[in-house]
């Protein structure tokens, strides 16, 4: 007795084969920057990428994406911080008169360079410059 296997006329569609290994990425990192530094500042990187469960490479481009760059003080900015230096050290002398003298003679003084001062700092915070803690 014969026995006779049925075949389907169609055939299935080929997909190609699998060769194993990683999936393909959806982007690829093609480029490479060389940073030279210091082995405390690897030693640093490393630390701070191991602590967030990160390769040294993923949290240096999580930290380049996420960084504040605050722009340097502008010529007026350093200007008004030397004034403010100023003031520091006349307060300083009218400190050092109040316990000379006494203090209730140095008060209306001492009101007048505080005043000044807070002056000075509306001045420099004027632009609500942003820093790197919020």
């Amino acid at each position: 007795m014969e026995t006779t296997a049925k075949t389907n006329s169609t055939l299935p569609i080929s997909q190609p084969k699998n060769k194993g290994g990683a999936p393909k990425k959806r982007v690829r990192r093609e480029l490479i920057i060389r940073v030279r530094m210091t082995a405390t500042e690897r030693f640093q990187i490393d630390n701070k990428a191991k602590a967030a469960g990160m390769r040294s490479s993923t949290w240096i481009r999580a930290s380049a994406k996420s960084a504040k760059v605050v722009p340097r003080l502008t010529a007026d900015e350093r200007r008004i911080l030397w004034v403010l230096a100023e003031l520091a050290n006349n307060l300083n002398q009218l400190t050092k008169l109040a316990h000379q003298l006494g203090l209730l003679r140095v008060v209306r003084q001492c009101q007048e360079v505080l005043k000044q001062i807070d002056d000075t700092l509306t001045q420099l915070h004027k632009d609500d410059r942003e820093s790197d803690n919020g």
